[in-house]
């Protein structure tokens, strides 16, 4: 037995719920005699997970489970010109929750240009998804405060993508994209997902190390004048499933 069948062993316990975040797995000597392997090999098994974000190995500490099941996210139905925003669920049973965790007003910065985002102010909210409790998704959404600022038709009070954190969360009416709720002339959404190192916010936020592999989803919604109207930048881990259904 290698360190690569160890870890995808250890790693489908994981993806399964059978061992849970923050479970502390067997020391490394333990199991290489479980396994009747040498303990560089268990050391090299829990170096790969490690690399994913799936344990930490603290010295002194032992190793623990950092990532939760697996998860799906759906990316939508494609059916030009939209795209809907990732929907995050329980692949095999457990309680899905968000929560809104930073709003703030602040000027564009300038790697916001490559997205058509310049010279204005801008509103980002950072949202966290969680399945069981266990954070499986970091979304950043940044929208042009002129367009944040709008309040749908018949709505009064504070404006909903203006609404701070721990407020209660204001959805459009039923069969109502939340676009067109705002008023937003959205022509079409843009999508690239990609592997990249997580950044800061994103891997304390899924209580991860910064620069572990992750998958990122890069949303730009344009308007018919190709202007941006709001981009949205989700990660989340590896062993998390992506899917997309096609319309048409």
């Amino acid at each position: 037995m290698n360190a690569s069948t160890i870890a995808a062993e250890i790693r489908e316990g994981i993806s399964a719920g059978r061992y849970r975040h923050g479970t502390r797995l067997p020391a490394v000597r333990k199991l290489a005699e479980e396994r009747s392997v040498s303990q560089q090999t268990v050391a090299a098994a829990y170096a790969q997970l490690a690399a994913l974000g799936m344990v930490r190995t603290e010295p002194g500490s032992g190793t623990v489970v950092t990532a939760g099941p697996t998860t799906e996210a759906h990316l939508g139905t494609f059916g030009p010109p939209d795209l809907s925003m990732p929907i995050w669920k329980p692949t095999s049973g457990g309680e899905a929750s968000e929560a809104t965790t930073l709003v703030r007003q602040l000027p564009a910065p300038p790697h916001m240009a490559v997205w058509g985002i310049a010279d204005t102010d801008v509103v980002e909210r950072t949202r966290v998804r969680s399945v069981d409790g266990v954070p499986v998704q970091h979304k950043l959404t940044i929208v042009p405060y002129e367009l944040a600022s709008r309040q749908p038709e018949g709505h009064e009070g504070v404006p909903p993508l203006l609404a701070p954190v721990g407020a209660t969360r204001m959805s459009p009416p039923a069969g109502v994209r939340f676009a067109d709720w705002l008023g937003w002339n959205v022509l079409r959404t843009d999508t690239t997902i990609s592997a990249e190192p997580m950044d800061q916010a994103a891997a304390v936020a899924l209580g991860m190390a910064e620069g572990i592999p992750a998958f990122r989803i890069l949303s730009i919604a344009r308007d018919p004048q190709e202007s941006t109207v709001f981009v949205t930048v989700s990660t989340t881990p590896l062993h998390h499933l992506l899917t997309l259904s096609m319309a048409g």
